[in-house]
């Protein structure tokens, strides 16, 4: 994992500089596995970031604000009672280990100062937040181990704290780099272990990024196995292991976030270290802002993408149920095509009565309706008369009529709920905020996709507002972000001259140009179709169909799912989103 022991060093030594002899002003759980400490230190507030995230555990200062539960969850809570308007006294570091211990003073009950320690251990899925108090005893943690879990270490209120099993590695501290290379010399001759796998197992602190950087300084494949090294390969990684070694202990950090591209926007990793192997780095003068900008990125993808997995599940399973059903009512549609051709032998037979043998199966009678006079071959049922044989047709015909409509209009009923969950469906993978996706729980809970929750928590953040553009020539654009506010903002916000536009048959958002006392400029239309384009499932495609109307031509039929809305007297313009346009016009709410 990206934060290994050598960054635990940075962090403690930064925040050691921080925030020792800072109080603690505020405490808030946004996550149920993340905890933030609002402290007031050297006449500056710092917020105070620890994650027991099983994915991005760490501890860092952050300036991200998250919205936090309106009820508070126990263990935050208890962090209050215990914590607030506490000092920190320390920060302590534990030989290279990822854990890292915050000592603070408080006053408790009794007036008395008391000790408590806050531990966070960095250990992947077996990240924990602890609270101590003064004789080591555990008060309560964030995440509850128990025999049944663990039964090793348990992590339960009154047990004594344990420190998780030390690895047998040795601390860099203590490291003998000629002692370590000559050790490397004995084994290459049987080892097939690589170079880079032998320097993670040996090595308290490291990570398998930190081991790939030394073999690349030293200019070594890392998965060079140590049977296969040579003089001077052991040589030049004394070399780099010395120099990397003697940074570490002297505290000669460079924090740095590295990316996958040039453009910055998808962080891959991060460390306090210089590194040298990736070329699209950036340097930066704070671990903690590293690790802020790296883990605002990914672990805000993370949770959104967990928030969002449920709700993709549904709205999967309803369009597989749609498509499915789809498929029948069209097979259905198929097996009355030919119900014309009921009726017409029901009047063939009609007209022809008096002439039709009994006991006949078949019968081949003029066809009036056909221009060439052409014959027509009728199967009969030998056991009915002439006259019943037609009415045995009519039924027929009658039935296959009504099928045909009643399915035709399931068919289109089944066509609007798709189109309906293919719109939720790109809304959602659009959706950046945590209160955006509630808002779409909460829609398809109102039509029924979803159980509706008992216990209705009261909303802490206003309804999300939509997005706001500016055109060239200064007029506003409005986009919805989900179905609920498209009707909003068509049938409500919009007056009945402002423009409104949307890609046709293309799953996407309302866009509406707020019209003043001229007439819409073309440049205009045209970045509002650009915007209507990239706010729709094509927004990766080109030439893409815009239409647009005035908003008194948009109507929403009665019953109609959120969103849903028909116009008419409209024009199409054809565009392709573009972006850089886009950012250009987007207006910073």
């Amino acid at each position: 994992m990206p934060f290994d022991g050598v960054v635990a060093k940075c962090i403690v030594e930064e925040l050691t500089q921080l925030l020792v002899g800072g109080r603690i002003e505020k405490i808030f759980q946004p996550e149920a596995d993340e905890v933030v400490l609002n402290i007031r230190s050297t006449g500056r507030n710092f917020k105070l970031a620890l994650s027991a995230s099983a994915n991005y555990p760490r501890i860092h200062i952050t300036r991200i604000s998250k919205e936090n539960p309106v009820t508070p969850p126990n263990f935050c809570m208890l962090l209050r009672k215990h914590l607030s308007g506490g000092r920190i006294i320390e920060i302590i570091f534990h030989d290279y280990e990822r854990i890292i211990t915050l000592l603070i003073e408080s006053v408790n009950e009794l007036g008395d100062l008391s000790l408590k320690k806050l531990v966070i251990e960095i250990m992947g899925r077996h990240s924990n937040i602890i609270l101590l108090n003064s004789e080591d005893r555990i008060m309560d943690s964030i995440k509850h181990i128990d025999s049944d879990i663990s039964s090793v270490r348990e992590v339960m209120p009154a047990r004594p704290y344990i420190l998780p099993p030390s690895q047998d590695k040795t601390s860099l501290e203590k490291l003998d780099i000629d002692t370590f290379i000559e050790g490397i010399s004995k084994e290459s001759r049987t080892s097939s272990v690589s170079i880079e796998k032998h320097l993670l197992n040996s090595i308290k602190g490291f990570s398998p990024l930190l081991c790939r950087e030394i073999c690349w300084r030293s200019g070594i494949d890392g998965k060079t196995p140590l049977s296969g090294f040579e003089k001077y390969m052991l040589i030049k990684l004394k070399e780099t292991l010395g120099e990397l070694n003697t940074s570490i202990i002297s505290s000669d950090f460079s924090p740095c976030i590295i990316f996958e591209d040039r453009a910055g926007e998808k962080p891959l990793d991060f460390h306090s270290m210089k590194i040298l192997q990736y070329s699209n780095v950036e340097h930066l003068s704070s671990i903690s802002e590293a690790l802020d900008v790296f883990y605002s990125t990914r672990d805000n993808a993370e949770r959104l993408k967990q928030k969002k997995s449920d709700l993709f599940k549904v709205l999967n399973n309803n369009i597989d149920r749609c498509r499915k059903k789809l498929a029948l009512q069209q097979e259905k549609l198929k097996e009355v095509a030919d119900r014309e051709k009921l009726k017409l032998y029901g009047e063939l037979v009609t007209a022809n009565i008096y002439s039709i043998p009994k006991n006949s199966k078949s019968v081949l009678l003029l066809d009036y309706y056909s221009e060439n006079n052409d014959y027509i071959e009728v199967p009969l049922d030998e056991n009915l008369l002439p006259q019943e044989n037609a009415q045995k047709y009519y039924r027929q015909y009658s039935k296959a009529k009504s099928t045909y409509e009643n399915t035709s209009k399931q068919v289109q009923e089944t066509l609007n709920e798709l189109e309906y969950l293919e719109s939720v469906m790109h809304i959602l993978e659009n959706c950046s905020l945590a209160h955006e996706i509630e808002e779409i729980r909460e829609e398809l809970a109102g039509e029924g996709y979803l159980r509706s929750r008992k216990k209705r928590i009261s909303r802490q953040h206003k309804p999300s507002e939509p997005l706001h553009y500016k055109s060239s020539e200064g007029l506003d654009i409005l986009v919805g972000r989900n179905n609920c506010q498209n009707d909003h903002l068509t049938m409500k916000t919009a007056s009945s001259n402002d423009i409104w536009l949307h890609t046709r048959n293309i799953p996407g958002s309302h866009v509406v140009v707020k019209k003043q006392q001229q007439n819409v400029p073309d440049t205009t239309l045209l970045e509002a179709a650009a915007i209507a384009a990239y706010h729709s499932k094509a927004q990766m495609s080109s030439n893409v169909p815009v239409d647009y109307t005035t908003v008194k031509n948009v109507k929403k039929p009665p019953g109609a799912k959120p969103g849903m809305v028909i116009y008419e007297n409209f024009k199409t313009i054809i565009t392709t989103p573009d972006k850089a346009l886009i950012d250009k016009l987007k207006m910073t709410l």
